[in-house]
């Protein structure tokens, strides 16, 4: 099956600063993928992050890695193969409790694998040992039971079942072979990545170094040009003040032009509208006579309204009157018409009669 993915998040990649092994260096600039692998063939546990093309992490997981939650939203963990701690800061504290919670799980099952290659180890070691104190007693059996035909005939299960046992050992003892060829083969990568790594420092240590030295004659510099510049401001102290005072009393004779432009102006206004007073009074005048006219008209059409208003009412209140009497008026011709139409039935009774 090969490696597999067994768990996968995303979170926010840090890497201890190699220098000063005290700062945090981000390793993304965003929140990446980070997975557990399981490797069934090697039967071991691996932590992975890619950003792009660019692996960012590639951590073996052992039995003696701890992961350590340094905030409610950051954890750690040191990983002495790749000579590095690494740090992930999670959106959330559920997603660094299940990242904690599976490291842990993952620990536990690496530990495990170790116990029982261990074991394996041991086995086959006591299997070799007893395979080698074995041996002598079956020659010693040929050579007392005769040929070999003989001793097939008498133990030939038991030689079968030691047979089998002893290819099985060879087989494993063939693979746990190849199991410690490639640990020596990953030991010297290690081994070599440990020496890049000293050499790198080594370099770092000597550019730290010649940065000391050039930091140094720039402040030697530094403290000679601050010097120079004290000096030259010393002596440009008195021109700076006389400047200061020119560029004063010029402020001083602006504000004052605009302070008289601006009188200048409020007077001119008051001279224009001093010359519309006139106008404005004869204005007023105008508009009080048409006011008064105004009022007297008003005051007529008053007098004129209650007029027409007297006569309303009044012609309301004959109308009342030739109200009821036409109401009596047709209350009467009512009856006359009820007296014609009875004298009229009469007629026609006595016409039938005669």
């Amino acid at each position: 099956m090969g490696e597999q993915p067994i768990y996968t998040t995303r979170a926010h990649v840090f890497q201890i600063d190699p220098t000063t092994k005290k700062n945090w260096v981000p390793a993304s600039k965003q929140a990446v993928t980070v997975s557990y692998f399981y490797d069934s063939t090697r039967k071991s546990y691996r932590i992975i992050s890619v950003d792009g093309s660019k692996v960012i992490i590639n951590s073996t997981i052992t039995p003696n890695m701890t992961f350590t939650k340094t905030s409610q939203k950051f954890g750690q963990w040191a990983d002495s193969r790749a000579n590095t701690v690494f740090g992930l800061g999670f959106a959330s504290e559920q997603q660094l409790a299940k990242f904690a919670e599976k490291f842990q799980e993952v620990k536990e099952a690496t530990k495990q694998l170790k116990d029982k290659s261990q074991e394996k180890v041991e086995t086959l070691s006591n299997h070799s040992q007893e395979s080698g104190r074995e041996t002598p007693s079956t020659t010693q059996a040929t050579s007392i039971n005769g040929t070999d035909d003989e001793k097939i005939s008498h133990v030939g299960p038991e030689a079968a079942v030691l047979k089998t046992e002893n290819d099985r050992l060879k087989s494993a003892v063939e693979q746990s072979n190849i199991n410690a060829k490639k640990w020596e083969t990953e030991l010297q990568t290690l081994r070599e990545n440990n020496a890049r790594l000293v050499d790198a420092l080594q370099e770092s240590s000597a550019n730290v170094e010649s940065w000391k030295k050039q930091l140094s004659s720039s402040k030697e510099e530094s403290d000679a040009l601050r010097a120079k510049i004290a000096e030259l401001e010393a002596q440009c102290h008195d021109a700076d003040q006389e400047k200061q005072k020119n560029s004063q009393l010029t402020v001083r004779v602006q504000e004052l032009e605009v302070e008289l432009n601006d009188k200048q102006q409020e007077l001119e206004n008051l001279r224009k509208q001093a010359e519309i007073i006139p106008q404005l009074m004869a204005e007023c005048e105008t508009v009080s006579t048409k006011l008064q006219a105004a009022e007297m008209k008003n005051n007529e059409l008053e007098g004129k309204l209650g007029c027409l208003q007297v006569d309303i009412d009044d012609s309301r209140q004959k109308q009342g009157n030739m109200k009821g009497e036409l109401k009596k008026f047709m209350d009467i011709l009512d009856g006359k018409i009820d007296e014609l139409h009875e004298f009229r039935q009469g007629l026609s009774k006595l016409g039938a009669d005669n």
